[in-house]
């Protein structure tokens, strides 16, 4: 019983050096620029916000960071995008919540 521990623990201690060079090998995150993308247009809060925290990011990582818009729908066609994207980490999405305001939701009967 002993022996079949002791094998055990061999096979173990191999497997790990094994897959020692497969983590020395992985390249530093970022090693390309970085894209961020909006669900809104141009000159909202929500891309100023993105250029303010790509800036931000750029900086600390030390590689670009591209504010990319793709507006509509409410921020659904860039979360839609940012969805199918290769999912590498290379692309974010920035979005938004807001108060919904809805009729159903009020406190208040709506005057008519």
């Amino acid at each position: 019983m002993r022996y079949m521990l002791h094998i055990a623990k061999l096979a173990m201690a191999a497997a790990c050096l094994t897959a020692a060079p497969l983590v020395a090998a992985a390249q530093p995150y970022p090693s390309r620029p970085i894209h961020l993308v909006v669900g809104f247009p141009p000159g909202g809060i929500n891309d100023i916000v993105a250029r303010i925290v790509g800036q931000k990011m750029s900086e600390s990582l030390g590689q670009a960071v591209v504010v990319e818009n793709r507006a509509g729908a409410g921020g659904t066609i860039g979360a839609d995008w940012v969805s199918k994207a290769k999912p590498d980490g290379y692309t974010l999405l920035l979005g938004s919540v807001s108060k919904p305001r809805n009729g159903a939701l009020s406190l208040r009967e709506p005057t008519l």
